[in-house]
C-alpha cells in the first residue's frame, strides 16, 4: 500500500469507557495512530458495581495509573468478607506482584483517567460522535465508521480496522454482523445505589439463595450497595426492594443501611443473558461487553475489560506491524480471552441463576476463585507494555 493510501488511522476506537479507552491507550503507547470516540461526555456516570478483581488493579499498576486512582481519593480495600447462610469467612488480601489492595473507583473517576492517558499517548479523542455504521472497501472490508457529530454534522473515519467497545448493545457488533457463538441460560436483575456514611471494611458477599447483596466502598465516602435477585423479585427496583432483600441476605447489613444516608435514587439492571460473540474479522474486532458480557453478579466485568484491551491491543500491534497475519493475531486474541473467560462465564451462569444451595455456593465460589490466580498469573507474565512517553513505532 502506498504511502498516500494509508486510512487516516491504525484503528478507530468505538466507545471510550474502560475497555475502549483502554485499548486506545495501549495502542497509542505502541506508537498506533488511534482515535477514540463515544457518543456521550467525558466523566458521565454509567451503570457499574464499581469494584475491580486483581486482574484488574494489577493492569492499572503495570500501566502506570493506580496512583491516579488512589489520588483521587479511592479507598483501598483490604479484605473481602463473604456470608453464606450463617457463616461468615473474612479473607485477607494479600500483598502480591506489587498489588497491597483492591479498589473501586467510581466510574466519573476511572473512565477518565483512562481516557486523559490515552490522549496524553497521543490517541484522538472525539465525545459527541453517535456512530451509526461502519464502511467498507470495494472488497468488501471494514475500512472505518460512519455517524454524526452532536451538531448533526455527518461524521467519517478510515482505518485499518474498528474496535467496538460500545457495550452489550454493540452497534459495531449489530454492523459486522458478529455471531454470538455462546448464550448463556441465567437472567438475574441487579438494583443498587450509593449510601454515605455506611460503617463497611472492605467488600462484602452476601449469598442466599434469590437474595444476594454487596456493599462496594468507592469514591466520596460512599458506598456501592446492591441487591441481585430473579427479575420477578427485583421488579422496577428501588430502595424499599433494596433493603427488603438485604435484610433477607444479611439482617446486620440491614442496620447498618438504616444508620446511614441513603441515596436520592437507585440505579436497577432488568437482567440479560450472558452471551460470547466472535470478536473479530475483516478489518474488525469486539473487546469488553461488546465482545463478552456475563452477569454483573461476580463483579468482574471490568477487570474482564482491562484484560481483554491489553490482549486485544497487542493483537492488533502484532498485525499491523506485520510480526503476525492479520488472521492469526486476531483469532489467537479471542482464543486467549475465551480461554481465560470460560470459567467465569460458566460460573457467573450458574450463580446468576440463583438456584443453589448455601454449600453448593461456597464451592462455586473457590472454583471462580481459582480461575481468578489463573488470570493473574497469565497477566503477571505478559510483557511490559511502553509506560507513558514512550512509543514503540511499527515500521
Amino acid at each position: 500500500m502506498r504511502e498516500h493510501e494509508r486510512p487516516a488511522y491504525d484503528a478507530v476506537i468505538v466507545g471510550a469507557r474502560v475497555a475502549g479507552a483502554a485499548t486506545a491507550l495501549l495502542l497509542a503507547r505502541f506508537g498506533l495512530r488511534v482515535l477514540l470516540v463515544d457518543r456521550g461526555r467525558l466523566g458521565a456516570d454509567t451503570m457499574s458495581t464499581h469494584a475491580l478483581m486483581r486482574g484488574g488493579v494489577l493492569q492499572l499498576s503495570r500501566w502506570g495509573l493506580l496512583d491516579a486512582v488512589v489520588a483521587a481519593g479511592t479507598p483501598p480495600v483490604y479484605r473481602t468478607t463473604f456470608r453464606y447462610a450463617d457463616d461468615v469467612v473474612p479473607v485477607a488480601v494479600k500483598p502480591s506482584l506489587g498489588v497491597a489492595a483492591l479498589y473501586a473507583p467510581r466510574r466519573t473517576v476511572l473512565d477518565p483517567i483512562l481516557v486523559d492517558a490515552a490522549a496524553a499517548a497521543g490517541a484522538d479523542v472525539r465525545f459527541g460522535v453517535a456512530v451509526a455504521d461502519v464502511s467498507r472497501d470495494e472488497r468488501g472490508r471494514v475500512d472505518g465508521v460512519v455517524g454524526r457529530t452532536r451538531t448533526g454534522e455527518v461524521f467519517r473515519a478510515r482505518a485499518r480496522f474498528v474496535v467496538g467497545a460500545d457495550g452489550i448493545r454493540s452497534t459495531v457488533a449489530e454492523r459486522v454482523r458478529a455471531p454470538v457463538e455462546r448464550i448463556g441460560s441465567s437472567v438475574a436483575a441487579v438494583t443498587y445505589g450509593h449510601w454515605t456514611g455506611l460503617e463497611t471494611d472492605g467488600y462484602e458477599w452476601n449469598f442466599r439463595r434469590d437474595a444476594a447483596s454487596g456493599v462496594v466502598p468507592t469514591n466520596g465516602g460512599q458506598a456501592c450497595v446492591y441487591v441481585s435477585a430473579s427479575p420477578r423479585r427485583i421488579g422496577r427496583g428501588g430502595r424499599e426492594t433494596l433493603t427488603r432483600i438485604v435484610a433477607e441476605s444479611s439482617p446486620p447489613l440491614a442496620e447498618r443501611l438504616a444508620a446511614a444516608a441513603a441515596p436520592a435514587a437507585l440505579r436497577t439492571f432488568t437482567g440479560s443473558r450472558g452471551r460470547v460473540r466472535r470478536s473479530w474479522g475483516e478489518g474488525w474486532a469486539l473487546v469488553g461487553d461488546a465482545g463478552y458480557f456475563k452477569d454483573p453478579l461476580t463483579a468482574h466485568g471490568q477487570t474482564d475489560a482491562l484484560r481483554d484491551a491489553e490482549l486485544l491491543a497487542r493483537a492488533l500491534f502484532a498485525a499491523i506491524a506485520g510480526d503476525l497475519p492479520e488472521h492469526e493475531a486476531l483469532a489467537g486474541y479471542q482464543r486467549t480471552r475465551d480461554e481465560l473467560s470460560s470459567t467465569f462465564f460458566e460460573l457467573t451462569d450458574v450463580i446468576a441463576g440463583h438456584g443453589w444451595t448455601d454449600d453448593e455456593i461456597q464451592v462455586l465460589l473457590r472454583r471462580l476463585s481459582a480461575a481468578m490466580s489463573d488470570e493473574v498469573k497469565t497477566l503477571s507474565d505478559l510483557p511490559p507494555v511502553p509506560p507513558a512517553g514512550r512509543l514503540v513505532h511499527c515500521g
